[in-house]
């Protein structure tokens, strides 16, 4: 249930491989979120992928492997 006012919140669901909303969507564990706008929200996994790989360079970089 959403407080009247409050923005709408979007979610991208890795069961369906959709964007969620609303008291529809599918359990926590299944989303990614919240985000702002469902385009935003289809961009979940992109995002992801592009952190993670960050991270392992930062990662790599602490170890001391420079490539």
């Amino acid at each position: 249930m959403t407080n009247v006012g409050d923005p709408p919140q979007y979610f991208w669901c890795i069961k369906h491989n959709r964007v969620e909303s609303g008291d529809g969507k599918c359990a926590a564990k299944f989303l990614l979120g919240p985000y702002a706008s469902p385009a935003d929200a289809e961009q979940a996994l992109a995002k992801v992928k592009e952190r993670n790989e960050e991270w392992e360079e930062e990662d790599a970089r602490w170890q001391g492997d420079p490539s």
